[in-house]
């Protein structure tokens, strides 16, 4: 596949859905184990052929079919910033935030130096919404912070009978 959409998908994103299969270069997932939506990701088209600038999510339903279908588009999610800058390409310039699929060199990675950290977050929004409780995401561990100091003991209580 020259879209190396395997490694994409499971290295790069790291899609955490147990239930999950990539067909050709689409991700599909059943998030709810036994339920009857499905996810599909797959890459965005522009109208350029084999050229791609964003992922499309779609929530599928196994009778009623596409229910919902959001793109995150690279750009929106900064996938491609550090490259383009490297390039010296900006958001007027031809290929900015997109990347093109090169059938005739399946050597080539088309999404090499993507950074998908802000791209994988839009797509755990997107699966809390229709998939609550599904994206384990780890615990960040506990920082130590400043030692706490000893709270100040209450003032003792006031007797309310007055001495003479």
């Amino acid at each position: 596949m020259a879209l190396h959409a395997r490694e994409f998908f499971t290295e790069h994103l790291k899609l955490p859905f147990a239930e999950a299969a990539i067909v050709g270069n689409t991700y599909y997932a059943t998030p709810t184990p036994g339920g009857l939506l499905r996810l599909r990701i797959d890459f965005a088209r522009t109208i350029r052929a084999h050229e791609y600038d964003g992922l499309r999510l779609a929530t599928i339903h196994q009778d009623r079919g596409e229910l919902d279908a959001q793109v995150l588009r690279f750009e929106d999610h900064k996938t491609f910033d550090h490259r383009d800058v490297a390039q010296g390409r900006g958001p007027t310039h031809s290929g900015y935030a997109t990347f093109r699929e090169f059938r005739d060199r399946p050597d080539q990675v088309p999404w090499k130096d993507a950074h998908t950290n802000e791209l994988r977050g839009a797509i755990e929004q997107y699966t809390s919404v229709w998939f609550p409780g599904t994206w384990q995401t780890p615990t960040p561990p506990r920082t130590p912070g400043r030692t706490a100091r000893k709270p100040p003991s209450p003032p003792p209580p006031r007797s309310v009978s007055r001495s003479r």
